[in-house]
């Protein structure tokens, strides 16, 4: 329990520094859950069900201080695709991801998301954010009936922008403007040093307040004009409409559900969401464990990845008992929680204590919030997750890196699953051939010396083999080879019989082949193997000398016919 590690020495003067984030964390989170349940095509209650859960558990569980779990785009644009805005699918697909990470925490599998590389998650959430954005136009625009995937969605939207509500889209435009501004007031304020002048203390306090919960602002703005043009008998707006009061019922989620012509059962509804059961735990550990890593390496303190796959397994699995749908980490709300200074944890319970008191009393208020307002805020929150710099920069440092980035990209604008799926093999298909042609140095003079640039595995031996005999054989007259194995630190049994092969091929033409350079692991596990004709030398020099070869004291230069290597 991380827990135990804080809570004993917590100081009083920790306490009004929690609160506040934890009070400005909220402001943020109740606006963003009523438009993120909208995003996945939930109920709006929904959101406010899954916002409060992992607050109170990452207290106790999680260890970074600045990480808020809750509903965030990603995962409600996932949520769409899987829970077919049904919310007994969402409820259950929570439960399930929750247990499938939990598993993973407790098993320390917190390394396999080591495999998925950054281009492919920058390829996805670049065009997540394109596709959310994207999605929440039709509401800024006033538009109904419009398609879920994108590109039947870019087609009707286009033609049918004649049908744009005037009012609808002035206010969500207007939003939209707002949240732009103070935004970059915020990126923008200068600190306010104590020196200062209380009123200019006092200004730089309201203006900082306002930045930091400019979703509430603009929500609670928007709702004001609302109701405005109600009592004055016209409404220009698309509301938000009304939302059920009170707590969600504390019980287990459903595991069938009511249909027309019967009853799903439970294998019936994991079928139906199919890759989504190992795309959704897998994504919502990602952006987890990426926030968290980024926050503590930021704020100077360490993370256990595995503790935060617990952490967010239980957030999930019992956020599944109060109708949630999944959470993970929220990178816009753990930026708030930073910047508004908080020192433990703790902040998480000022903001899911007020998630229930949103529940518990404000939900009739909700009922005239414009869906204008609530995709400014979707939108808001979106566009700085596109990052369009990326593409540069993999261009000059490594272009082969924008296969993946770009297959992702492209793919998602598909299927989210296919981009994702794609982009990991894509990944892995590069690894593994950086494993099967390592790089391989030969180095011409009276004996060829081979150095590998790596440790060598069973796809590599016949790409050793042939660099070693196509220089070997070649040379007139053949030379005799000594391997230097400085860079290996491992090989495995396929490579041993590969090395054997070779032995006896470099025999039969009356050569030799010596090693050198050996590291204990490897040493041992060619001895074992009792290879006809073994030699091995501490140093290439030392193999040279017991060859009689004088190479004039120094290392020959390394010929233009290096080996090919990815």
């Amino acid at each position: 329990l991380p827990v135990l590690r804080w809570l004993p020495r917590y100081s009083r003067a920790w306490l009004p520094l929690d609160l506040l984030a934890g009070l400005a964390v909220g402001l943020t989170t109740v606006p963003q859950a009523l438009a993120y349940a909208e995003l996945a095509g939930l109920p709006l209650q929904y959101g406010l069900y899954s916002s409060f859960m992992g607050c109170f558990v990452y207290c106790f569980l999680g260890t970074a201080k600045d990480v808020t779990l809750g509903p965030t785009a990603i995962m409600s644009l996932l949520v769409s695709s899987y829970a077919f805005h049904e919310p007994v699918y969402a409820v259950l697909l929570a439960f399930l991801s929750g247990c499938i990470q939990l598993a993973m925490g407790l098993l320390r599998l917190g390394f396999l998301l080591d495999f998925v590389s950054c281009p492919v998650i920058k390829g996805f959430t670049s065009a997540a954010s394109i596709t959310i954005g994207f999605n929440q136009i039709k509401n800024i625009l006033g538009l109904q009936g419009i398609p879920r995937q994108f590109f039947l969605q870019v087609y009707e939207t286009l033609r049918r922008i004649g049908e744009t509500r005037a009012g609808d889209a002035v206010l969500g435009l207007t939003c939209l403007a707002v949240l732009a501004v103070l935004r970059a007031m915020k990126s923008h304020l200068p600190p306010a040093a104590p020196a200062e002048p209380l009123a200019v203390r006092i200004s730089y306090l309201i203006v900082w307040i306002s930045a930091t919960a400019r979703n509430a602002l603009v929500v609670l703005f928007a709702g004001l004009v609302a109701y405005s043009f109600q009592v004055m008998g016209s409404q220009p707006f698309r509301l938000t409409g009304s939302i059920p009061q009170g707590l969600p019922a504390f019980r287990p989620p459903r595991f069938s559900l009511a249909a027309p012509n019967g009853t799903v059962p439970f294998q019936s509804m994991v079928q139906d969401m199919g890759v989504g059961l190992a795309v959704v735990p897998l994504m919502g550990l990602l952006e987890t464990v990426a926030i968290a890593k980024a926050f503590a390496s930021q704020n100077g303190y360490r993370i256990d990845p595995d503790q935060e796959l617990l952490a967010l397994g239980v957030a999930n699995l019992l956020g599944s008992f109060v109708s949630s749908y999944p959470i993970t980490g929220s990178f816009g709300r753990t930026a708030v929680n930073a910047q508004s200074g908080v020192c433990t944890p703790a902040g998480g319970l000022v903001t899911g204590a007020l998630v229930l008191l949103s529940l518990a009393y404000l939900t009739s208020l909700f009922y005239y919030i414009p869906k204008a307002a609530l995709a400014a805020v979707i939108i808001s929150a979106v566009v700085p997750m596109f990052d369009a710099g990326i593409f540069r920069t993999l261009w000059r440092v490594k272009r082969l890196d924008l296969v993946p980035l770009g297959v992702t990209f492209l793919l998602c604008f598909w299927e989210v699953q296919y981009g994702i799926v794609a982009g990991v093999l894509v990944s892995g298909i590069l690894l593994l051939y950086s494993i099967a042609r390592p790089p391989i140095q030969v180095s011409e003079g009276a004996v060829l010396l081979v150095q590998p640039g790596s440790s060598l595995h069973f796809p590599a031996v016949e790409h050793l083999r042939d660099s070693v005999c196509s220089h070997a054989l070649a040379a007139s007259p053949p030379r005799s080879v000594i391997l230097d194995c400085c860079h290996v630190s491992s090989i495995d049994y396929t490579v041993v019989v590969g090395l054997a092969e070779l032995l006896q091929e470099l025999h039969r033409h009356g050569l030799s082949l010596a090693f050198c350079g050996l590291k204990d692991p490897v040493l041992q596990v060619l001895l074992s193997a009792d290879l006809e004709g073994f030699q091995h030398f501490a140093s290439w020099e030392e193999a040279e000398r017991s060859r009689g070869v004088e190479l004039g004291g120094s290392r020959a230069e390394p010929s233009t016919s290096t080996a090919e290597s990815s």
